[in-house]
């Protein structure tokens, strides 16, 4: 089977239901996003952040995968496939997806203040000041926040070098060092990049722009796909 790597970001989560603080110019749900998602924050006003990641729970719970969730999912019929997502929620999960590498954390899980590697899963969508580690530190979200390193880019990176088809969906390619990663896929890996507002893509042989929106986009892809590779 080839490999096809998946990037994803907050423009599929968007069709779902559920926004970012890109959408409205730096605030998140009425939140001032240097708030609640960076190390400062946190020390300033911890109960205020576990507030509002309680909040985006209670909305990741209701949310659906919508199609394009599906098609990804699906094409694990057809090809060996990655989901390298920047978004917490869980819809590529939800829709069936089984290779996901989350770069800027999981919304429903916890890990350690103290201990970063004590990570446990968050059931239902409520963590509290008090919840603490097996060995007594408070737990926070495991959300990578602005100014924290990004752990699994490297793994990431890796699986972008080993790509044979390449997607993008969904993601305005502005936040570093995701965005660096298209710049790991082989010369001769095709990349599809859907997005309504195309972001700027360094310009290479085999690439293919398609100007939609997640659900529609991916349904092209998927077409383009089958065809190219499995008649």
């Amino acid at each position: 089977m080839k490999k096809l790597v998946v990037l994803s970001g907050s423009g599929i989560s968007a069709e779902s239901g559920l926004k970012t603080f890109r959408d409205s110019g730096g605030l998140w749900e009425g939140y001032d996003v240097m708030e609640v998602a960076t190390p400062q924050g946190w020390s300033r006003n911890p109960d205020m952040v576990m507030e509002f990641y309680n909040q985006r729970r209670k909305q990741a719970l209701e949310a659906q995968p919508n199609n394009a969730h599906n098609i990804i999912a699906g094409l694990e019929d057809y090809f060996e496939v990655t989901v390298i997502t920047q978004n917490v929620d869980d819809l590529h999960e939800k829709a069936g997806s089984s290779k996901v590498v989350h770069l800027h954390g999981e919304l429903f899980k916890s890990r350690s203040t103290r201990y970063p590697e004590l990570v446990y899963d968050i059931e239902g969508w409520e963590l509290k000041m008090g919840d603490c580690c097996e060995r007594g530190a408070q737990l926070r979200p495991h959300i990578v926040w602005f100014g924290e390193p990004v752990p699994m880019m490297e793994i990431a990176a890796e699986v972008s070098i080993s790509a044979d088809i390449f997607i993008v969906v969904g993601t305005s390619l502005q936040v570093y060092p995701a965005a660096g990663l298209v710049d790991f896929v082989p010369d001769h890996t095709p990349i599809f990049v859907v997005d309504p507002n195309l972001p700027y893509v360094k310009s290479r042989k085999g690439i293919y722009l398609i100007g939609k929106k997640a659900v529609e986009g991916m349904a092209e892809v998927k077409e383009t796909l089958l065809t190219r590779y499995l008649q």
